[in-house]
């Protein structure tokens, strides 16, 4: 069986690639992708990436069409979200309780996401009944939402400022207020565009404390006429060098979590060593290899704790790609979430 995937890199270069996939292997399953999340992932490599093109798309909801006889409890028919980097469950570390740190991962094999097959080891798969397949596709980007929440060990009743209003910063405070925050901040640098309008307009809609225009306001002097100490905790969704605005705001003792990323040479940024010391403050950062969470993730999706078809703005096909991701990328359309429909292609 042959499939179509979507690769790229810098400058928007779009490709399609045609890979035979071959039957699923023993512990394999091949499965029908049925929708793929847009990640903020995948537009930094059209943005930022010169290497060799990238293989798009691993927020991934679809249905086994296929399984080897080794694959344990699933059958064709079955929906399943996919992991992307599953655990192996037997190395020294999954071993001594901190799967975290697992690097003996089972990967996607440099597979596109964005296209209408993959084939994967069982250990990709979760399964699921009751939720649309282009909300289950966001199991992934909550998972990293709940884990860096976990990793910011958030104090009862503890004050929050989330930098970056993109999907991730949305379900990032979504998820900090569950965890027991009393106040939680947001802040967004890109309201000059459709994209980021669009997602101030969602935060305010649900419910955050404050909203703050980057662009226009002090981050610092606008957390502090409400936190005059400075916040318990800054969770950073946006660029690295977002990190200078959360040393500014982050209270003596606090911790800083921070999981964005940039691939276009400002990932560097200047760190003032004895402010850290003299002020007890924790830079924790969070990379989400192996997957983690990602039932608690579909259960908050299932209940609507986080309701995640709010976030979903468009849906297209791989004709439609090259079009939806220059809109996103230079802010032309407000878009929250966009999810592919590789079926539809």
């Amino acid at each position: 069986m042959k499939t179509t995937g979507l690769f790229g890199r810098k400058y928007l270069q779009l490709e399609e690639r045609e890979t035979e996939l071959g039957a699923p292997a023993f512990e394999e399953a091949l499965v029908e992708i049925h929708a793929c999340g847009v990640c903020g992932t995948d537009l930094n490599f059209l943005k930022q990436w010169e290497g060799e093109p990238m293989p798009l798309g691993h927020e991934l909801a679809g249905e086994i069409v296929a399984a080897g006889a080794g694959v344990p409890g699933f059958k064709p028919g079955d929906r399943v979200v996919l992991e992307d980097c599953s655990l192996c469950g037997v190395c020294a570390d999954c071993k001594n309780g901190r799967a975290d740190l697992c690097r003996n991962m089972h990967t996607l094999n440099h597979q596109s996401g964005m296209g209408r097959y993959m084939r994967v080891r069982y250990n990709h798969l979760v399964p699921f009944t009751d939720i649309p397949f282009e909300e289950a596709c966001l199991t992934e980007p909550l998972s990293v939402c709940v884990n860096s929440v976990l990793t910011a060990r958030i104090p009862f009743n503890g004050t929050v400022a989330v930098l970056g209003c993109g999907p991730l910063g949305l379900m990032t405070a979504r998820v900090a207020r569950l965890y027991g925050a009393g106040r939680v901040f947001l802040t967004e640098a890109d309201t000059g565009s459709l994209v980021g309008q669009a997602r101030v307009e969602k935060a305010r809609a649900w419910g955050f404390d404050q909203i703050i225009d980057a662009r226009a306001e002090d981050v610092e002097a606008a957390v502090k006429k409400h936190c005059p100490d400075g916040v318990d905790r800054v969770i950073v969704s946006s660029p690295p060098e977002s990190i200078h605005d959360a040393l500014k705001i982050i209270r003596y003792g606090g911790v800083i979590t921070f999981y964005g990323l940039h691939f276009g040479g400002r990932s560097r940024i200047e760190v003032d060593i004895n402010d850290l010391v003299f002020r007890k403050i924790t830079l924790q950062p969070y990379f989400p290899e192996p997957a983690i969470n990602f039932r608690i993730s579909l259960d908050l999706i299932r209940t609507g704790r986080v309701p995640v078809r709010d976030l979903i703005s468009h849906t297209f096909t791989r004709a439609g790609a090259r079009d939806l991701f220059t809109s996103i990328i230079e802010g032309t359309k407000p878009v929250i979430k966009a999810v592919m429909r590789p079926r539809e292609a």
